[in-house]
């Protein structure tokens, strides 16, 4: 008896279009659970367009998948309408600016893992109770798949970092690329930096000229800062419910490692007054939300330098000399073509450590619906050897990729850019 199945890119294979739109957002006002909101629709894509602000997130969740058949989404871009005005009686018929698009899919798979809970014996020995141990441990292990994954197609490398904790493989393991499911694309060149001294220089090839003086200071967020003000399309703001200051003074969110969290504490630390000041900024942000508590990203040590607010994040996209990186070339910026870099020999001890700054829209989580569950999760428990052992399952159906769209440049060119986070490699002591 055959199985019937249905490969990827079949033909019966449906695509759910026009899942969410986008808008490029304008110079002016226009881990993860915690930075996630829903998918845009036309009427938030509307509003961009014509300046209004909205709150976004920078994980963007969509869920038409659960409401119908389907193994992707499209997703879509509207680019702003440029170009100069026709004045007075001069003829305007058949002159109109076509609206410009662009889109990109997403791709969702069923990801299973099982425990096995063990037998009657097993359990005899015990005073454990094994199966709800074992429905513990699985959803504790989902935690972790869906906060590495997103770390991963956000920073667009998975790093050399090891642990039991990892349950995202390197990738050299050869399922790396189906666990991952849709593909782990390196930053664009126009949103890749690299510490050099007390500057940035932009794109990834100035890795293999990095050395141990590059580490992490308050004066690469007084770059970030600046390279965002002069964006002609910027990032758009983070916004968080309750953000009194979110129209006057827009938000982006950093996420550090921990080692690049002391280097900018040690780097700070000749002068307190800053690192005071840095810390300061965050507690006068969060003090003048609205509502009944602080909002989770304002909790534990954070600061903010240029209207970026810096948090730590519990792992980190670590590469480590020798190790050969995918980054995307200035001359192939049209089409992000990528090339290998090599991280230079360092001082033993040291490596370099990848931090991701986020905007709003920055990465999309599809869901699909498990016809065990109508949800997108499900629970599944299989006796076995005569019904004497317990294997315990779960299973979700989803996917996830880093939003990146085709936007005009000054001179009208297209050029592939992620829309909504820029990564900063800096480098870092692992002996301190």
């Amino acid at each position: 008896m055959s199985q019937t199945t249905v490969p990827v890119g079949s033909p019966l294979a449906r695509k759910v279009f026009g899942a969410a739109l986008f808008a490029n957002t304008q110079r002016q006002p226009s881990l993860m659970n915690n930075l996630t909101g829903a998918a845009p629709k036309q009427s938030a894509a509307e509003a961009k367009l014509k300046g209004q602000t909205s709150p976004d997130m920078p994980l963007v969740r969509v869920t038409d998948l659960t409401k119908s058949q389907g193994d992707q989404v499209s997703v879509d871009l509207i680019n702003q309408t440029g170009g100069k005005p026709i004045m007075g009686d001069k003829q305007a018929e058949g002159k109109g600016e076509r609206l410009d698009m662009s889109s990109m899919d997403i791709r969702i798979d069923l990801a299973t893992k099982v425990v096995d809970a063990g037998g009657k014996m097993t359990q005899q020995r015990t005073v454990h109770n094994l199966r709800g141990l074992a429905m513990a441990n699985l959803q504790g292990w989902f935690r972790r798949f869906n906060d590495q994954s997103t770390i991963v197609h956000l920073a667009g490398a998975r790093g050399s970092q090891v642990g039991t904790d990892w349950v995202v493989p390197m990738t050299s393991d050869p399922d790396f690329g189906e666990i991952m499911i849709n593909p782990v694309k390196a930053p664009t060149f126009n949103r890749h930096w690299v510490a050099d001294g007390t500057s940035l220089v932009q794109g990834g090839q100035a890795l293999g000229a990095i050395d141990t003086t590059d580490t992490f200071k308050l004066e690469h967020l007084d770059h970030l800062g600046a390279i965002i003000d002069d964006m002609e399309f910027k990032l758009q703001p983070i916004k968080i419910a309750g953000d009194a200051a979110a129209d006057d003074e827009p938000l982006y969110l950093l996420l550090v490692t921990n080692r690049m969290w002391q280097s900018i504490l040690t780097n700070t630390a000749a002068n307190s007054l800053q690192w005071r000041t840095f810390l300061q900024n965050a507690w006068n942000r969060a003090s003048s939300f609205t509502g009944p508590k602080k909002h989770p990203l304002f909790t534990g040590e954070a600061g903010i330098w240029h209207n970026i607010l810096v948090r730590k994040m519990d792992r980190a996209i670590r590469l480590n000399p020798g190790d050969s990186v995918q980054y995307c070339t200035q001359a192939g910026q049209a089409t992000a073509a990528q090339a290998d870099v090599t991280i230079p020999t360092l001082q033993p001890g040291y490596a370099v450590d990848r931090g991701m700054l986020l905007g709003a829209q920055a990465l999309a989580h599809v869901y699909g619906k498990n016809q065990g569950s109508d949800t997108y999760a499900n629970w599944m428990e299989n006796r076995y050897n005569f019904e004497r052992n317990l294997e315990v399952a779960g299973e979700v159906m989803c996917g996830k990729a880093k939003l990146r769209f085709s936007v005009p440049d000054a001179r009208g060119n297209k050029i592939p850019t992620d829309h909504g986070v820029m990564v900063l490699d800096t480098v870092v002591n692992l002996n301190t």
